[in-house]
């Protein structure tokens, strides 16, 4: 009888990582040949399957590829990644994944339009031993990870709000910052998308000094708000809670420039970027 293993009690990176393992020895393949016919090393696919290291979901694509395992790997890799954010982060995340309808203000540029190299930046601060780079790394790849659910079968219908001062404070170098603004103008014309800019000019506004907040609402009809601050995040489904949140971020939304007039001034913040 095979052995019975109650995955509840392990993360999801161990449960992927003994599913590397097993195909790669399935395959009758050492490490060392892994490597040479796949390019990536040695000691980082070891750190894989031991389940130290998160990769980015390229690598999982590839090695499905690699394996013939169809979307094993990248399936695995979804669940795993849940383990690279802090338990209060988790349940958000089920929600957010399983979403047709979002809404979210947030005074910085958003987790689900950061690039990798923005993410990186903003990630890392003054960070510099091996060990918190590596916790870096793995904290891109999960957010990253995120991205994935805009561009699901079918895809969630999302509205972005974000305040002026995202684009007005860059958080990082020169070029990355002007590969991030471009990435942001490309997302706000994809079909599934709306983004908005609140401008300085709307004054103080329900949310001004209260952090990001996100709407969701699930295809049976049930809604949560979730808000996040300095101070931690919280996420609530009591009808009225999520009522009061929704009122806030319409009178939000009203005070937003519109989506043409958004994506208009993000394109003028790019070109003043360029000159």
């Amino acid at each position: 009888m095979a052995e019975q293993v109650d995955t509840q009690t392990e993360s999801g990176r161990v449960v992927l990582g003994r599913t590397l393992r097993f195909l790669r020895e399935k395959e009758g393949k050492s490490l060392g040949r892994l490597a040479d016919e796949s390019g990536y090393d040695k000691s980082y696919l070891c750190r894989l399957e031991s389940g130290e290291r998160l990769s980015k979901v390229t690598v999982m694509e590839d090695l499905d590829g690699y394996y013939r395992s169809g979307d094993l790997l990248v399936s695995l890799w979804k669940l795993a990644r849940i383990d690279a954010f802090k338990d209060k982060y988790k349940e958000f995340m089920r929600l957010e994944a399983t979403a047709r309808i979002m809404h979210k203000y947030t005074p910085n540029v958003p987790g689900l339009m950061q690039t990798e190299d923005f993410a990186r930046e903003v990630l890392s601060g003054p960070r510099t031993t091996v060990q918190e780079r590596e916790a870096v790394e793995e904290q891109v790849a999960a957010r990253l990870g995120r991205q994935l659910l805009l561009n699901k079968s079918p895809a969630p219908s999302v509205r972005f709000v974000i305040d002026e001062l995202a684009f007005r404070r860059p958080a990082a170098g020169l070029e990355t910052w002007d590969g991030q603004l471009t990435h942001i103008e490309a997302i706000a014309q994809w079909p599934n998308v709306v983004v908005q800019v609140l401008p300085f000019s709307a004054g103080i506004h329900d949310l001004m000094g209260r952090g990001s907040l996100t709407l969701l609402w699930q295809k049976d009809g049930s809604a949560a708000a979730y808000t996040e601050g300095d101070s931690g995040g919280l996420l609530m489904d009591d009808l009225g809670d999520v009522l009061r949140h929704r009122l806030s971020y319409d009178r939000l939304r009203d005070l937003a420039l519109s989506p043409s007039d958004s994506l208009t001034f993000i394109r003028d913040v790019l070109e003043e970027h360029r000159s």
